[in-house]
């Protein structure tokens, strides 16, 4: 009988020191993301974060100096993972006036799940913090921007002015439900409400 040879197994690769700060960091912008959502920007704290993350808070100050610069970093960790959320795939998207009801509610989905509840809290909280706000507004036009341009290619032939004017109503409508639905507001009018916006809108977006 052939003498069976040990199986060799893959040499594990060790993490260089730029991949283990990646993943500390992203570590910690995602218990950043659980505690907006699950204790609210009050009371989410340094030590909260950093227990939920598995991080020693001097572990985490080599990232973030304090939390203004943690919400500020989470803001874009937020910003990058909605907009893969906002931005479809063509092929998934019904053609003809459909599309346009399709892409709303693509939006109306991305505005009122985990992340945007999480964005909902620091939007909140941006109100009466200075730098928060400072931080928040060129990643929300950012944001904007992205999913407006990536919209124009797939809706087709509606001039930018009008299409803008659709978007950015779009946005603001599915915010204002997305709050509705955490102040325990009526679903079948939040649903009545957004089905009535797709009818105006597809009418908007076929017009001359």
């Amino acid at each position: 009988m052939p003498e069976r040879r040990p199986e060799r197994r893959p040499e594990r690769r060790h993490r260089t020191q730029a991949e283990r700060r990646a993943q500390t960091r992203t570590a910690l912008l995602d218990a950043t993301i659980t505690c907006l959502v699950e204790l609210g920007y009050a009371r989410t704290s340094m030590q909260e974060i950093c227990a939920r993350a598995g991080v020693s808070k001097g572990a985490a100050q080599h990232h973030f100096a304090d939390k203004a610069a943690m919400m500020a970093a989470a803001v874009a960790h937020l910003t990058s993972r909605l907009a893969e959320r906002n931005v479809p795939d063509e092929a998934e998207l019904p053609d003809g006036p459909e599309r346009v009801g399709a892409v709303i509610d693509l939006l109306w989905r991305s505005y009122s799940g985990t992340l945007a509840t999480a964005a909902m809290e620091l939007w909140t909280a941006a109100r009466t913090d200075p730098t928060l706000a400072a931080a928040m507004r060129p990643v929300d036009k950012a944001l904007g921007r992205a999913t407006l341009d990536r919209l124009a290619a797939l809706v087709g032939d509606v001039p930018r002015e009008r299409l803008d004017t659709i978007f950015w109503l779009t946005v603001n409508l599915t915010r204002g439900l997305a709050l509705d639905a955490e102040l325990g507001g009526d679903p079948h009018r939040r649903e009545q409400l957004l089905r009535e916006w797709k009818r105006v809108a597809t009418t908007l977006c076929s017009a001359p």
